[in-house]
């Protein structure tokens, strides 16, 4: 960052950026003013807000106390604006332990080539379940269980509706889902079960449940982006083509979660559908927006669900509620069928209460879709995982202030997963630095905003603006004012940035950092009945999160341990683009190394062990 000249800042050349441990650049903190607002306050700065002249002044005000005047709008800078965030992929390298798939396989088949790659392993259900330490099933779980017999995909999914029921009642009211049906889920269920009957399932994926964020299309239920009214003015005909590839494998797609109202916040805290609560301490957020995907995993309704990833709307809450979260470079699965919220930061993602689930998932799902795609993608890789073999040497670049940026639990525990990855495996850990990260943030808000404002313009002139939740009404009216300069601008910093981490990735294979800032927060009443406004704690949320969208690099999230109230602490890698391969390999080895420590949330539902 350079010096301030009028109104905004001049930013150096790239060229001429030290990224050294020892640069000069100076690491800029989160500065938010906005106090946090829910209730009868945030109903009333609402109705100022969008009042003509007073709602202008406040928005000027919210864009200039918040620094994205003079670190965005008025930037000055040598950069050409990068619209989308699409990269080469002639040079690509792979890991040697990786094996590269035919384009012209199914998903079936992908899924296949997926297992294929998995430890052999002749452990049965009942031994996996005597180990003392907590365990989540997975995908292979259920379908060695099917195949035995030893339990039927009926009898799973007769357990998982009561399970649904019960975590939905008053008294618990966790609110997973906004949308199922029971006889849908038993009629796949039925379905599956006569397949294996007759010795011929479709894939491991057949008969494992999955649920869809409710931003994703999925037959027979309408989307509704967590709002009242999205669905009754955008028609949903058919699956989008990441749940159709799934519904291909057999997968018994179990309805749709809850999520945060339009994406648009980090808490998932819903007026309309109730808040998906964290069933490690149910008072506590699970994170957004994938809110209902993360918490129904972590509560093993699920082994897998689906989110969307704009802004760390995977790995925020994958982090929170303790399981994996994987975000693919952008473009690797097709986005159609998913509602157009932001074009050029929103990415499919996977939340798994395991790597290997993760990787079976997004090789299901991955490669060009059917419809025109914007540009052809490398082939597709997926890694041989042994975590206890000699692994090639992996470097990891760590910027010590970003890093460090965190709450004193979060930090100690990422420290101490980084000394246990160099013990054990020999990595080494570059330090860097990482220059205005904090404009990035700043810059991608201003790209999110305006993306979703423009995208949903046509609706929102018909509807009623009291049918969505107070914080959704404050995040719409900012993302309104966001004009063609602090749009175009902020593109300018998205080709900055990406040359940035160009370099940055000559250092080392992947960057790390914590996933989130802190861990899950109180739910408190005030903020049922209108959302919540709560920027600083929204701020520590995606401090970690943006360059994976803003730039379309692919990340993953691990759970490595738990603060002090027993709360998960992630984990986050960021690869290079199209790396996806080394990423889930990393990820397993990340994970090999915690999983004996895993504990079981106080709301868990055993759909696998009979009775």
């Amino acid at each position: 960052m350079g010096l301030l000249k009028d109104k905004g800042v001049v930013y150096k050349p790239v060229d001429d950026i030290d990224l050294g441990p020892h640069s000069k650049e100076v690491y800029l903190h989160a500065d938010v003013k906005a106090p946090r607002m829910a209730g009868t306050l945030a109903k009333i700065f609402v109705w100022f807000l969008e009042l003509k002249i007073i709602g202008d002044a406040l928005l000027y005000f919210l864009k200039k106390n918040n620094r994205i005047q003079k670190l965005v709008s008025f930037a000055v800078l040598e950069d050409l604006p990068l619209y989308v965030p699409l990269h080469p992929y002639e040079d690509v390298k792979q890991d040697e332990n990786s094996k590269c798939l035919d384009s012209n396989l199914s998903p079936a088949e992908q899924v296949q080539e997926a297992k294929d790659c998995l430890e052999s392993s002749k452990t049965t259900l009942k031994d996996s379940i005597s180990d003392n330490s907590f365990r989540r099933y997975t995908i292979m779980d259920y379908s060695k269980a099917y195949t035995s017999r030893e339990i039927t995909p009926l009898m799973v999914s007769e357990r998982l509706v009561s399970a649904i029921l019960q975590s939905s009642a008053p008294g618990m009211g966790m609110s997973f889902f906004i949308n199922y049906e029971s006889n849908h889920i038993l009629k796949q269920a039925t379905e599956s079960t006569l397949r294996y009957e007759r010795g011929e399932p479709i894939s491991v994926l057949d008969g494992v449940p999955i649920a869809i964020k409710d931003e994703i299309d999925c037959m027979p239920y309408p989307t509704t982006g967590g709002t009242r009214w999205l669905h009754k003015v955008r028609a949903c005909n058919e699956d989008a083509c990441c749940v159709k590839r799934l519904r291909s494998c057999g997968a018994i797609l179990i309805g749709k979660t809850n999520m945060h109202e339009l994406g648009a916040g980090t808490s998932g805290i819903n007026p309309h559908y109730g808040t998906s609560r964290n069933p490690y301490d149910p008072k506590r957020i699970s994170g957004g927006s994938s809110s209902g995907s993360a918490a129904s995993v972590c509560a093993g309704l699920c082994p897998v669900a689906l989110g969307v990833d704009g802004g760390g709307s995977v790995r925020m809450p994958a982090a929170l509620c303790g399981i994996v979260g994987l975000k693919p470079s952008f473009g690797r699965i097709p986005h159609s069928g998913v509602i157009p919220l932001n074009w050029t930061v929103g990415m499919v993602g996977v939340l798994a209460g395991t790597v290997e689930d993760s990787m079976i998932t997004y090789a299901a799902m991955s490669g060009n879709a059917e419809t025109h795609q914007p540009t052809m993608q490398p082939k597709l890789y997926l890694p041989i995982l042994k975590p206890y073999s000699q692994m090639s040497s992996i470097t990891l670049a760590k910027s010590k202030e970003w890093f460090n940026d965190c709450s004193d639990d979060i930090r100690i525990s990422c420290l101490s997963a980084l000394d246990n990855l160099h013990t054990c495996y020999g990595w080494q850990t570059v330090e860097v630095t990482i220059p205005d990260i904090e404009v990035m943030r700043l810059a991608h808000y201003v790209t999110i905003g305006a993306e979703c404002s423009t995208s949903l313009g046509h609706y929102l002139e018909n509807i009623n603006k009291s049918e969505s939740g107070s914080d959704v009404r404050v995040a719409l009216s900012v993302y309104g004012a966001f004009n063609s300069r602090d749009y175009l601008n902020a593109q300018r910093i998205r080709n900055r940035q990406m040359k940035i981490h160009e370099r940055i990735f000559t250092m080392a294979d992947v960057i790390v950092t914590p996933t989130v800032g802190v861990t899950a927060y109180e739910i408190k009443d005030d903020a049922q009945e209108t959302g919540e406004l709560d920027y600083i704690n929204g701020a520590a949320l995606v401090r970690y999160s943006i360059s994976g969208n803003f730039l379309g690099l692919p990340a993953v999230t691990v759970p490595i341990g738990y603060d002090k109230l027993g709360l998960p602490i992630g984990i986050q890698f960021i690869g290079k683009p199209w790396s996806e391969a080394l990423l889930i390999q990393i990820a397993y080895a990340m994970e090999a190394l915690c999983k004996a420590e895993y504990k079981k949330p106080k709301v868990y539902y055993d759909l696998l062990t009979k009775s």
